[in-house]
């Protein structure tokens, strides 16, 4: 997806099927989970929009994640990460900080993703596994750690 507003659209449809509404405050997670580049922990969240209270946070992230509109990221450290699902943004991957934590998305060149997507193609049937989408997360040290 390429517009704020088409994201938006897909949300409020994602949250319909669910049975769930499209609020304010849910609309600001989205927004801010949408420009961050980078999957976000909640306290990161609650400081980017200050209009955001916690308890409610935590509440919405819950109903998005149910909606299939965000995803969490769980790495290595004790805190969760969230950002919008892929098909609402672009496909992409993960540079994770052992050192600090932090996580940057980056996306690979086109020839590598095919060549990955062969690769899960032949282990897939090989194994008979349902592979639904993939992930290739680089640990180690940011440039900052270093």
């Amino acid at each position: 997806m390429t517009s704020g507003q088409e994201v938006h659209t897909a949300v409020g449809a994602r949250l319909r099927q669910v049975e769930q509404r499209y609020t304010a405050s849910r609309r600001r997670l989205v927004d801010v989970l949408a420009g961050a580049g980078r999957p976000l922990t909640i306290p990161e969240i609650l400081s980017d929009d200050a209009r955001l209270p916690q308890s409610s946070a935590y509440r919405n992230l819950a109903v998005l994640e149910q909606a299939g509109v965000v995803r969490r990221v769980q790495v290595h450290d004790e805190f969760a990460r969230y950002e919008l699902d892929e098909d609402l943004t672009e496909h992409h991957h993960h540079l994770v900080c052992v050192g600090c934590g932090r996580i940057a998305d980056y996306t690979v060149p086109r020839p590598l993703e095919r060549a990955l997507e062969k690769a899960i193609a032949r282990v897939t049937a090989a194994t008979g596994f349902d592979a639904h989408s993939h992930r290739l997360d680089l640990v180690g040290l940011c440039a900052s750690c270093r």
